[in-house]
């Protein structure tokens, strides 16, 4: 990838900021229209929303950490199983890399702002209502959502809560938002780089946000209609997913994964832009195989569209649909493969130092690697029958979303910290943070595996006695991992209030058009489009 210069000085001119600086107050944030402001928002929200979504898990936790029926009724365990699902998904995974789209791209790509300001304010704003409807829906009669992140009829048709109305506005919200900001990010990246930037000197993570983007518009309506389903066969007397109607409870999982399972690389793609931009700073080498990495991401969202009914071998699909969508979710290892394949090779015989987003980034390589050899496994049709709905299935998911999704936006959050404060991190206390998790995580989630070889089914509030020992182990590792959280909270906080002043450029090796401006990044940052060499 051709390096980046910069021709015009004046490209951010710090006397600008006297006259359009940042407005003070609250109003400052309800009304901000600024690329930097918004994506702070979203940071700070999805920052929430994952210790709100870990605390249910605390709750799921606890609650298996001996057998027997200890702390609440297995009504209130569904409702946490299924609330901490939709809140880790919908309110901590993608608010947290929309908020470093919003961020990073203007930077990345020599714009002023987002092309869409004022539907960018919009599109974060109303995320808070939709999460606010989703929790208040708890404290009701009858409870909130209680039939698994998945909402499959006829369980959130026929035998679901007064409440899912509720869940159902709130997750046409939660679309609306994605929808909008997918928009603003595909609009900014088409018609607002710099002079020079082609796109093949696109950064990776501005890639992989497009290619999200077209999936999330592609795939984001398809929920909308399974939701509006599920709304009529409940309060409508319609019958889509009502056998006794004519309808087709399996149609329902056709719906719903058309939708879930390019979600599932929505969640992941940013990431590969993520570790693709550390991985080269601090092997202080260019990235391997830069063309091959654009290649992979878009055939990875292309065959994401060919491989849904992989969640539903068990539903007695004819044999040749079974072959056709397993031999699909195989193909995908490959461009996920080459992915990996390049990032080692970028560091292989490459200058490292292991300050923590390097950390992150290479635990993300190794961990996420793990997750994909159990997908292949799972994608294996005789074999799944076994896996199916079993703890193997948690396993694999939290490999791939916490050790992968959650592990690049951590690694991210330390990488340009220094960029969005001005002010360096506490590198001790990031290790601190880093150790503590890389190790819970895996006391957490890898056991899951035995468990669910050893055949105990997710979503069960009580459990055989022959599962007690492991399953006191997992919930020992989901506290300690819980707690590790607040390590990142405290650095996070001590790094805004002062520390270290930050370089332009922080890291060494570190390439692209946003270490060209100063630390803090001003609240404008390109008043005069850089050249891009």
């Amino acid at each position: 990838m051709s390096t980046i210069t910069q021709d015009t000085p004046a490209a951010h001119d710090d006397h600008h900021d006297d006259h359009h600086g940042a407005p003070k107050g609250i109003m400052r944030w309800i009304l901000t229209t600024n690329h930097k402001d918004i994506g702070t928002l979203y940071l700070w929200f999805s920052f929430i929303m994952f210790l709100t979504g870990g605390a249910m898990a605390m709750v799921i936790r606890a609650e298996l950490f001996q057998p027997g029926l200890q702390l609440v009724e297995p009504n209130f365990f569904n409702q946490m199983t299924t609330v901490h699902g939709l809140v880790m998904v919908f309110g901590a995974v993608m608010p947290a890399f929309t908020g470093l789209a919003n961020w990073l791209i203007p930077m990345m790509i020599g714009a002023p702002d987002m092309a869409l300001p004022r539907m960018n304010n919009w599109s974060f704003w109303i995320l808070p209502f939709a999460f606010t409807i989703l929790l208040s829906s708890l404290f009701m009669e009858g409870g909130g959502p209680n039939f698994g992140w998945t909402f499959y009829a006829p369980l959130s048709t026929t035998y679901s809560p007064d409440s899912t109305a509720l869940f159902v506005f709130s997750v046409h919200i939660m679309g609306i938002s994605s929808i909008m900001g997918a928009i603003n990010v595909v609009v900014t990246i088409v018609n607002m780089r710099a002079p020079g930037m082609t796109w093949m000197k696109l950064p990776l993570f501005v890639w992989t946000w497009l290619i999200t983007a077209f999936l999330l518009i592609a795939v984001m309506p398809v929920l909308a209609g399974a939701v509006t389903m599920v709304l009529t066969d409940k309060y409508f007397a319609t019958s889509f997913f009502d056998a006794a109607g004519g309808g087709d409870p399996v149609m329902f999982q056709h719906i719903f994964w058309f939708f879930g399972h390019p979600e599932v690389y929505i969640m992941i793609l940013p990431s590969f832009g993520i570790i693709s931009a550390i991985v080269p700073a601090f092997s202080r080498k260019p990235l391997f195989g830069y063309a091959s990495m654009v290649y992979a991401t878009a055939s990875i969202a292309v065959l994401s569209f060919l491989v849904w009914a992989h969640h539903m071998f068990t539903t007695g699909m004819p044999v040749f649909a079974e072959l056709f969508f397993m031999y699909c979710t195989m193909l995908i290892a490959v461009p996920t493969g080459v992915k990996v394949f390049n990032w080692v090779a970028t560091m292989w015989r490459g200058s490292i130092s292991f300050e923590t987003p390097m950390l992150f980034a290479v635990a993300f390589i190794i961990l996420f690697t793990i997750g994909g050899f159990s997908g292949l496994m799972l994608a294996i049709t005789p074999a799944d029958f076994q896996y199916h709905d079993t703890y193997f299935v948690v396993a694999h998911f939290h490999y791939v979303l916490v050790t992968g999704a959650i592990f690049s936006i951590m690694a991210a959050a330390y990488y340009w910290l220094p960029k969005w404060t001005g002010n360096m991190y506490s590198e001790s206390l990031g290790r601190w943070h880093f150790w503590c998790s890389v190790i819970s995580v895996n006391v957490l989630f890898f056991p899951m595996h035995f468990l669910g070889l050893a055949g105990m089914p997710r979503r069960i509030p009580d459990y055989a006695i022959q599962f007690a020992d492991v399953n006191q182990i997992v919930s020992i590792g989901g506290f300690a991992f819980g707690l590790s959280q607040l390590i990142f909270l405290a650095v996070v906080i001590k790094c805004i209030r002062g520390g270290e002043k930050a370089p332009a450029k922080p890291w060494e090796g570190a390439e692209g058009l946003e270490w060209t401006i100063p630390s803090p990044a001003p609240y404008h940052s390109f008043t005069t489009p850089p050249e891009v060499k």
